[in-house]
């Protein structure tokens, strides 16, 4: 089976195998590099992003049997690699641990003790009880998963000022801690899944009785290379959006408490928030009176401020990751193709003979219509000869440089059209008509429109069009290597063409949108369509006023952020739709003396509809707009 199309959550129970695909880049990205990086052990953390952009991996990663393993082994360059970003993330020193994580995956089981006929209050006590009973065997199962040590090693080291709860978690001893634990795990979950549960009076007095071990441990001592060592525990809740919203809440509010001394992380899809939240509102609260910054902390794993290098960092982590899959498809590697990069052609692709001709046709006849002379049609020419011959970019081939003149001439007639030819018959515009870059990805946007001429191809175009997001790219990736491994089996060299690019990845780009399932997704869908057909039509019109062509819309943040704390539907459609990836969303955009929310069409809708990936180029619109699209449609 291709590797590409395997979640990575596919690979955990294999620690060599989970370690030889895992990039470190997101540890990296996401959380060596954020700006409260000494606070994460310290507060509640919330760990957000869409489907796909790699919570799990990297809750996985950080787990204490995995850096233990990363930590004893670095003789490989991967293991290097991620030591490296283990130490850059304050989860190792060099060679040596500093935390010890475990993962508790928020499964269907929490859920359900929700739907008790007991009080809130019992039922968020049953279920904290749970979790805390089963992330101290965790801790213990993890700490001692690759037999460098066994339990008798393990210390838990309690707050000076919980001696008085030191009893009901079972007291000093580890072996006491454990059973106890076992207990506690053993009748709560029996009791929730019970097919007739106890009247609430008759609940057994063991798990009535108070146990709270994260408010009691504050570190773990253990041995490590024949010294002891203190660890700070760390426990990670993942995908706690499955939880009941008002369960959620309850979960939230207690590992708020100021008392806890264990990090606590809880990895969450975007849709489990408010739409405020879900654009980043700057006011958002979490519940009411818990403040970001102030009592919780959050890790957004989508693209924020810094965009540029954040889409350099992607690259670097999608690439790395491209390539340690790339080792797991043997009739490429065997065949010494180890490199994503390489097997990518981004050799310029030029328009045949006959589709040159009726390019340059197109061109003659607009420039009789325009009225243009023959003079300054050569000084057109003139000026995108020059800028080709100085520019750094490769894909410049005499197809673009026909559309470059193409544009040129409509932009020249544009703004000469109030001047009187009469008096001069090629007179000079106010404004200069210049060729750029700009110019140059008008030109390929509506040669690949009108001609077919390939436009995304290449390991940037790849990454550009995952969006930041790991399970994206990889599904984007894994459909390339299957062209690639078709044509190797067939003894063709496998390297994809431009063209067979193009193709592929529309195709898969198409798959993705038609499979959308989410909540309001029948909607979105309309939505994003509409929008793209729009995007399409501005970048088609001949003088190219936004180069390349919008790839977004622009809605002014007056009319953005009292929607977002409105009941309107078209709020709660637009935060699914950024919540699974249809757009994205950038906000407090300043343009024309104005700030601009911009919803960023996904790479999949552009791939789909031959839009550009350039930022910033808009469309203006109004939430009334965007209502009135999803109207039309029904």
């Amino acid at each position: 089976m291709n590797p590409f199309l395997r979640r990575a959550t596919e690979y955990i129970r294999d620690t060599n195998a989970f370690l030889a695909i895992t990039s470190p880049e997101p540890l990296r990205t996401f959380v060596a590099k954020h700006k409260r990086i000494n606070d994460l052990m310290d507060y509640p953390v919330r760990v957000i992003g869409s489907p796909g952009t790699g919570k799990t991996m990297m809750a996985t990663l950080v787990e204490f049997r995995l850096v233990e393993a990363v930590l004893k082994d670095q003789s490989s360059q991967g293991n290097r690699a991620l030591a490296g970003a283990l130490s850059a993330a304050r989860f190792a020193d060099g060679d040596r641990p500093l935390v010890a994580a475990i993962r508790l995956p928020m499964e269907s089981e929490y859920r359900e003790f929700w739907e008790l006929p007991y009080e809130p209050a019992v039922k968020t006590k049953l279920m904290l009880s749970l979790i805390q009973a089963r992330a101290i065997l965790g801790l213990l199962r993890t700490i001692t998963a690759n037999r460098y040590r066994d339990v008798d090693d393990i210390r838990f080291v309690t707050r000076p000022e919980a001696e008085a709860q030191l009893a009901q978690i079972g007291g000093e001893n580890i072996r006491d801690i454990r059973d106890r634990a076992r207990e506690v795990e053993s009748l709560v979950y029996n009791l929730g899944a019970s097919l007739l549960p106890p009247d609430v009076n008759d609940i057994p007095q063991e798990i009535q009785k108070p146990y709270q071990p994260f408010e009691t441990v504050s570190e773990i001592e253990i041995t490590w290379d024949d010294e002891r060592i203190r660890l700070r525990p760390l426990i990670i809740l993942d995908d706690v959006h499955s939880l009941h919203p008002d369960q959620y809440a309850a979960l939230f509010r207690s590992f708020a408490k100021r008392e806890i001394r264990i990090g606590r992380w809880l990895m969450m899809r975007m849709d489990a928030l408010s739409p405020s939240a879900v654009f980043r509102s700057s006011d958002d609260e979490a519940l009411p009176g818990l403040k970001q910054d102030r009592d919780f902390i959050d890790v957004v794993m989508e693209s924020a401020a810094n965009r540029r290098g954040e889409r350099r960092q992607f690259k670097r982590m999608a690439t790395d990751m491209a390539n340690r899959y790339l080792q797991l498809v043997d009739t490429l590697r065997d065949r010494g193709h180890l490199s994503m990069a390489g097997l990518l052609s981004e050799q310029a692709p030029t328009l045949p003979q006959g589709k040159l001709n009726e390019l340059r046709e197109l061109i003659g006849r607009d420039q009789r219509k325009l009225k243009i002379t023959p003079t300054r049609r050569e000084t057109i020419e003139n000026s995108v000869d020059a800028y080709i011959h100085s520019a750094r970019a490769t894909d410049l081939t005499p197809d673009v440089a026909l559309g470059m003149q193409r544009v040129l001439l409509y932009r020249y007639a544009g703004r000469t059209s109030n001047q009187t030819l009469e008096l001069f018959e090629d007179p000079e515009p106010a404004q200069p008509v210049k060729a750029s870059p700009g110019v140059a990805d008008a030109a390929r946007v509506q040669l690949y429109h009108r001609y077919g001429r390939p436009l995304h191809f290449g390991i940037s175009d790849l990454c550009a069009a995952s969006g930041e997001n790991a399970e994206l790219f990889l599904q984007l990736a894994g459909s390339l290597v299957g062209r690639m491994e078709t044509k190797a089996i067939r003894n063709m060299e496998p390297t994809l063409t431009p063209s067979q690019q193009q193709d592929e990845l529309r195709l898969k780009a198409t798959d993705i949108i038609a499979n959308w399932s989410f909540p309001f997704s029948r909607k979105v869908s309309v939505l994003v369509h509409k929008l793209a057909e729009q995007c399409v039509e501005n970048a088609m019109l001949p003088n190219a006023p936004l180069n390349e062509g919008a790839n977004t819309i622009g809605i002014l943040e007056r009319e953005i952020g009292p929607l977002l704390n409105s009941e309107e539907e078209i709020a709660t459609i637009l935060k699914y739709a950024l919540a699974y990836g249809a757009f994205s969303a950038v906000r407090d955009y300043s343009q024309g003396g104005k700030e601009w929310c911009l919803l960023e069409l996904s790479g999949p809708v552009c791939l789909k509809f031959g839009l550009g990936f350039g930022k910033g180029n808009f469309l203006e619109r109004k939430v009334s707009d965007l209502t009135a699209l999803i109207a039309e449609a029904e």
